[in-house]
This record gives structure tokens, C-alpha cells and sequence, in this order.
């Protein structure tokens, strides 16, 4: 007669044996996929210094998930060739406005600044009369030195002559390609720099002498080319699943978002 019983016996065990086995091969875990450049501070860096670094890592911990970076030097084409080909799924640092992907809902807002010297009289307006015999530095984007709204203003009212342009997209063999604007403040070597708040904000802070930032909150006589900006990560028009989780960690982690922003000096705009 078969023994019903002790022929359980070994089933039992190897079903035993075998979800031990499952429990013990570690599951995969997720990525959150992001492309950025590998030498861009203060946003980012291949070391992970930069504090798009630091927020990718907070909303992807939000997320379960570990960020998996794709490097790609950030020039023209730069969304084209990484996020809309594949090869990555979020870029951090867009503006809200821009319409080649999908933004999150913003996590941070800032504006182009007004650097200075702390011992020198304060300039906030475009319409300054000390402009127009200062010496100013500009950032110019691009290789081929496309204006930043900014130099309009400055062009507009016929400010070009002692104007002095530093290229965004820098040489690759500098450590820190988008300082020199700001050392050029420091040094003495120009007068005062417009500059996107979050550069200001940081090379400032690294510098021997003390420095003035004054952000270019409202300025009625500027261009309406956009001196302050909303920004977010963006995603692929038709991600609209990542979008919603992004979105929820952005607005589960926001305060541990602005401590970093903090920390780097990110001057920010309205109610963060």
C-alpha cells in the first residue's frame, strides 16, 4: 500500500529548500535612469558632487530605486541624443516651459543675478547708468556664443563695448568649467556679472573675498526673454507613469530638496 504520508515528506522539503533558494538570490533593483553631463557644477559631476546629484539620489530613494547614469557633455542636441533616444528616461534641471519632454511639476525657481564685489554699491536694474561704463561679465551658451537674455537687455540699450562673454559650455579639461565668470568677479578682473542664479550662488561661496549676489527678481524695463525660471526634471512626452512618481517624490521629499539647494547656495525665487 503506498504511504500517502512519507511520500509528502520529500515534496514538502524541496518546496522548502526552494523558497529559501528564491529568498536568498537578490532581486534587481530598480533604476532610475538619469543622463547628465559629467563635468557641469554645481549640477553635476560624474563624482556625484553636484546637487542635481544629491536631489536624483533623494527622489529615486523616494522611489525605490537606485539612480543609473548615462554621461553625455551638454551641448546642443543634448535632449535629442539622450533622453528621446533611449538612452536614459529623466534629465534633471530643465526649465518647466521647455516643450521637447514632459516636466515634472518644478522643485525649485531662481533668476539671473547681478554679481558683485560686498564693497561695491549694489546694481539691481538694467537701466544702472553705471553699466554702461562698468565692466560686465556675460555667459554666452554654446559654441557658437548664443546670447543669454541678459546680453539683449544689455545690447538693447546699446551696452556692448565693455561687455566681456564667458562661454557656458567651457573647456573640458577645467575642473569646474563654469567658474571662471565668478573668479573673474572676485579677481577684479570684471565689475560685475549677470549670471544664472545657481552658478552665482555656488562659485560664490568658493571664493577668497566676499562676494554680492542680487537676484533680478522684477526688472519692468528688462525684455521679456525670461530672467527667472521654474525648473524640473523631465521625462518623455509619453511617460506619463514615471511623471507621476516623480511628481510624488518631488513633493514627499521637498524638504529635504531645499536643505540641499541650501547647501549649495541656490538663490531661490517665491515660496519653496
Amino acid at each position: 500500500m503506498l504511504n500517502l504520508k512519507s511520500s509528502r515528506v520529500p515534496s514538502f522539503w524541496s518546496l522548502a529548500l526552494l523558497l529559501l533558494v528564491i529568498q536568498a538570490i537578490p532581486s534587481a533593483a530598480r533604476e532610475l535612469r538619469v543622463c547628465a553631463d559629467q563635468n557641469n557644477l554645481p549640477f553635476s559631476k560624474s563624482d556625484g558632487s553636484g546637487f542635481e546629484n544629491r536631489i536624483a539620489a533623494i527622489v529615486a530613494d523616494e522611489m525605490g530605486a537606485r539612480v543609473q547614469y548615462t554621461w553625455h557633455a551638454q551641448r546642443r542636441g543634448f535632449i535629442r541624443t539622450t533622453l528621446n533616444s533611449g538612452l536614459c528616461d529623466v534629465i534633471m534641471g530643465v526649465p518647466s516651459s521647455l516643450h521637447m519632454l514632459k516636466p515634472t511639476r518644478p522643485y525649485y525657481r531662481s533668476s539671473y543675478a547681478f554679481v558683485q564685489r560686498a564693497d561695491a554699491r549694489p546694481i539691481s536694474k538694467f537701466d544702472d547708468p553705471r553699466l554702461k561704463t562698468l565692466r560686465i561679465g556675460v555667459q554666452l551658451i554654446g559654441n557658437d556664443g548664443v546670447n543669454t537674455p541678459p546680453v539683449h537687455d544689455l545690447t538693447r540699450r546699446g551696452i556692448v563695448n565693455n561687455v566681456h562673454g564667458f562661454l557656458v559650455q567651457n573647456d573640458y579639461s577645467m575642473d569646474a568649467p563654469l567658474a571662471p565668470i565668478i573668479d573673474a568677479v572676485a579677481k577684479g578682473n570684471i565689475d560685475v556679472g549677470i549670471v544664472w542664479g545657481p552658478i552665482a550662488g555656488y562659485f560664490a561661496k568658493t571664493q577668497p573675498v566676499a562676494l554680492r549676489i542680487t537676484p533680478i527678481l522684477f526688472d519692468p524695463s528688462a525684455l521679456d526673454l525670461g530672467l527667472t525660471y521654474e525648473i524640473s526634471m523631465g521625462v518623455r512626452k509619453d511617460d506619463t507613469a514615471l511623471l507621476e512618481e516623480l511628481n510624488h517624490a518631488i513633493s514627499v521629499r521637498k524638504s529635504q530638496i531645499n536643505a540641499v539647494l541650501d547647501a549649495y547656495g541656490v538663490p531661490r525665487v517665491g515660496n519653496d
